[in-house]
């Protein structure tokens, strides 16, 4: 195998280290050509130094100029702000960028990579939630592979496999519906009355996934849920009615497909997110990992609920915001960004979270067809509506 050179958009966090646990496991296979991170000045320096990328981004510009300082003995380039995302993107020797960016801080960055024609491995939700409808024909028309990492879309995407279309982008004619699983996070179960008091430590116990605090709050409220069931339906070019959620507290099947002939085809694995991320870097081959292994004997049984869309609203706020589509998807994710952040500060409640939602969508302006900076504004005007309405 020809070494692949990746940079990847999100280094520190969770989705970004572990993706540099495969890099220094295949260090043969994998060059690391670009990192970025937000201000993690500590954990990008050690990085840098163990990885020798070529450049690094800091988001913060203040991190770029201590870590300037700090990697001052070494010949790594260190760019700031979101020219040098854009910088990054299109690096000539990268050959994948991986995106495990959390939030709309990653479409233009994607974006650019993507008209450099460099494949990507996508771990950063909002890129196709909020720009589906531009994304996924611009990688056509570049001829680039967009490589899901998430571990529901992993799992739909091994499902697919050894069809005659390809497995992202493709027909759909065959596939009935898509199985979309879903832990039901740390609260399943609970009734509206005990949401009212549960609180940030409560919501941020998810039972089987370690993840960022953001990604872990949405598990709860099942908007992560609905913004995967929007990906889910850009990524493989079905409609909303045919992506089925299904609780599945035990987070070993993954998810899959149903298709036209009643075959269900789906993934299992342990909870863990380093199969999908390999399985996207080395694609179409399998790479050995001796610490991914499901034991049947153990298993027991396995269930499956019907979620509880009326408790945990933000699954169905999502599904109707793609049903509305436009830039309403935006306005979703954008409210929804905003108020989990308020939550993890103790700002406001957790069913705030859906209340802010809800309002985002009723009032902010809709817009049939945005364009890029269509959606960039709509992102700010709902942090701005929903900062007036905080008093922040």
């Amino acid at each position: 195998m020809i070494m692949k050179k990746i940079g990847i958009l999100g280094s520190t966090g969770s989705i970004g280290t572990q993706t540099l646990e495969i890099a220094r496991t295949y260090n043969k296979d994998l060059k690391v050509v670009a990192l970025s991170a937000a201000k993690n000045i500590d954990l990008m320096e050690s990085q840098a130094r163990e990885f020798g990328p070529k450049i690094v981004c800091m988001y913060d510009e203040k991190a770029a100029e201590e870590l300037r300082i700090r990697l001052a003995d070494t010949d790594v380039k260190v760019l700031a702000g979101m020219e040098g995302l854009l910088e990054l993107a299109v690096l000539p020797e990268m050959d994948m960028l991986v995106t495990a960016v959390v939030g709309m801080i990653g479409i233009r960055p994607t974006i650019a990579a993507i008209e450099a024609g460099k494949d990507i491995a996508l771990a950063n939700k909002e890129t196709l939630v909020t720009a589906g409808h531009i994304i996924m024909p611009l990688a056509a028309s570049n001829n680039v592979s967009i490589l899901p990492v998430d571990s529901e879309h992993s799992a739909i995407f091994q499902s697919l496999q050894g069809r005659k279309e390809s497995a992202v982008g493709g027909d759909s004619s065959d596939i009935d519906k898509i199985l979309l699983t879903a832990s039901g996070g740390p609260f399943r179960g609970k009734t509206l009355d005990e949401l009212k008091t549960m609180t940030v430590s409560q919501a941020l116990k998810h039972p089987n996934w370690s993840m960022g605090p953001k990604i872990t709050i949405d598990s709860s409220t099942l908007c992560n849920k609905g913004l995967e069931v929007i990906e889910a339906k850009w990524l493989f070019n079905v409609d909303i009615d045919r992506i089925e959620v299904v609780i599945h507290p035990e987070s070993v099947v993954h998810s899959g497909v149903q298709f036209i002939d009643g075959a269900v085809i789906a993934e299992m694995g342990i909870p863990d997110m380093k199969l999908p991320i390999q399985y996207a870097l080395f694609y179409p081959d399998r790479r050995p990992m001796t610490d991914n292994r499901v034991d049947l004997f153990s298993l027991g049984a396995l269930h499956f609920e019907k979620p509880d869309e009326e408790t945990f609203k933000g699954l169905r706020l999502a599904k109707d915001a793609a049903k509305k589509g436009g830039n309403t998807p935006t306005v979703f994710n954008a409210a929804n960004e905003k108020a989990v952040a308020l939550f993890l500060k103790e700002k406001i409640s957790f069913l705030k979270i859906y209340d802010i939602i809800e309002r985002c969508i009723d009032e902010v302006g809709y817009v049939a067809s945005p364009s890029l900076d269509d959606i960039l504004a709509t992102e700010r005007e709902c942090y701005e509506r929903i900062e007036t309405w905080i008093h922040l």
